[in-house]
């Protein structure tokens, strides 16, 4: 997941779970026990669920569809497929940056397994996409005592000279610190230790660290990981550069690094580091979205689109973001193939492509169908980890909202039947803001951004159950509103464009 391109909405959701979580710790203890009991449930759902919502108390829309999403839950449940194939996607092409040979030869595998599923109109689009190499990099402290620093260099980042650059640090706060101290700054690394205070705000200093820096004069930039849970590993993510000053190397270091190294400032001690990078930007590579569909028995022109994004950050296995997000679409539009559910419109299951490092994917899929944006009936994307769902965000018009509670209702049984307003996604965007509707899986992300662009972003941080409830939501919700005789109404209201 990105975050120069994130817009609003997806910023909502973080601050939703963090709500979610106080309200979490102040519910009763025999709401916990129920919480527990529900966890405790193997994965295979017990028919008895489906009862837990009488048929009397049905709207017309959810009579005629309970006992399609029944079985579609049913499946989604019924074992660990969905996880499987997201741990040998990511075990066996490992971290897939944009422009990577990994990257496409799991692009070629997505394909290859799509037409073994079944799946109609097996394809990839193409998009050049940016190529960033790391090369080799490191971090030492050589005062006020030699110490490697693990670190990670910030996607984009220029490299050092080839014997490093060694320098006094600056520890700085944030940027107002920096503003103050401008003075003290020319000539020297400047780190920005800045605590965690919820994701947009701490990212800010991982993407305009290094323009800050060279802004005042200094010869590098180190910042704190942006990362919730210090464990001692760096998180990298993308950085942005202004023309207006000159680009400068940038790095993550860890938490507790940069706890010591403002630490020794404090104290008076005077701190150098020597960091060695070796990245490099290449010219634009060729790439593709890869996709496959179940195509619609009455108005195949119509199109759910559903997705994630192939692509990781190269430090990592990308679990998390996005593996899971890619399988779960993928696996919603297998189990309408297994099921015999082919819906009156089109359900197209999609990897984006360079998600994290240029949004090169949703920008060609948009040029790609922009003639045929009115056919696409809702765009879905899941890009904010694979954890317990609990329902959906939405951005569309009131009656499409009316229409979207109704079909998440269906999902009650586990769970997952809220709808907050403001859905949507990075890969998304480009046609969301032509006026398609969009819809994001809402779940209990309170560990995302343990492992966020680290390489903890590993298959056993995922529970399985959790990705086959995910699952569950992806293809209710895709399906029925494929399927509904009358179309979800088309338009995203002014203010909800992301």
């Amino acid at each position: 997941m990105t975050e120069t391109h994130r817009s609003p909405s997806r910023a909502a959701p973080v601050a939703g779970r963090a709500a979610g979580s106080h309200a979490t710790r102040c519910i009763s203890v025999a709401n916990v026990a129920a919480a527990l009991a529900l966890a405790a449930l193997p994965v295979i759902a017990p028919a008895a669920w489906a009862r837990q919502v009488p048929a009397a108390q049905d709207t017309p829309l959810q009579a005629r569809y309970r006992a399609a999403a029944d079985r579609l839950i049913d499946a989604a449940l019924a074992d660990s497929s969905a996880w499987n194939r997201m741990a040998r996607l990511v075990d066996t092409f490992g971290p897939r940056l944009a422009g990577s040979p990994a990257l496409e030869l799991a692009h070629d595998w997505i394909l290859e397994e799509m037409r073994r599923d079944g799946l109609e109109n097996v394809h990839g689009e193409p998009a050049m996409v940016p190529r960033w190499v790391r090369g080799s990099e490191s971090a030492e402290l050589v005062e006020p005592r030699r110490a490697p620093l693990p670190m990670l260099g910030l996607g984009g980042s220029v490299g050092t000279p080839r014997r490093g650059i060694t320098a006094e640090v600056l520890v700085v706060g944030d940027f107002d610190e920096l503003t103050r101290r401008s003075a003290e700054a020319r000539g020297k690394i400047v780190l920005f230790d800045a605590p965690w205070r919820g994701y947009g705000p701490t990212v800010q200093y991982r993407v305009n660290g290094a323009i800050a820096a060279a802004r005042a004069g200094a010869v590098a930039a180190l910042v704190r990981s942006v990362g919730e849970l210090p464990m001692r590993i760096a998180h990298t993510g993308v950085m942005r550069y202004d023309s207006a000053v000159s680009r400068v190397p940038v790095a993550a270091i860890t938490a507790e690094d940069a706890a010591m190294l403002h630490r020794m400032q404090e104290r008076g001690e005077r701190v150098v580091v020597t960091l060695r990078m070796e990245a490099r930007t290449l010219p634009d590579s060729p790439s593709r979205n890869v996709m496959g569909e179940i195509t619609g028995s009455e108005r195949p022109q119509e199109v759910v689109v559903i997705g994630g994004h192939t692509d990781s950050w190269d430090t990592g296995l990308g679990a998390h973001d996005d593996a899971g997000g890619v399988v779960m679409a993928w696996e919603a539009v297998r189990l309408m193939h297994r099921l015999g559910l082919r819906p009156r419109r089109t359900v197209r299951a999609v990897g984006w492509v360079n998600e994290e490092n240029g949004t090169r994917g949703g920008l060609a899929y948009r040029d790609a169908h922009r003639e045929g944006i009115r056919d696409h009936v809702l765009a879905f994307e899941s890009d904010g980890g694979v954890f317990r769902p609990t329902g959906v965000g939405f951005s569309g018009s009131d009656s499409a909202m009316i229409v979207v509670r109704q079909v998440a209702a269906l999902l009650g049984r586990i769970g997952a039947d809220s709808v907050t307003p403001g859905g949507g996604g990075v890969d998304i965007g480009p046609i969301t803001r032509l006026g398609v509707p969009s819809m994001s899986i809402n779940v209990e992300g309170g560990r995302y951004f343990w492992y966020h662009h680290s390489p903890a972003d590993t298959p056993d941080k995922i529970d399985p159950r959790d990705m086959a409830r995910c699952v569950a939501v992806m293809a209710v919700m895709a399906y029925v509103l494929a399927d509904m005789p009358d179309r979800l109404p088309w338009g995203v209201p002014p203010g909800e464009e992301h």
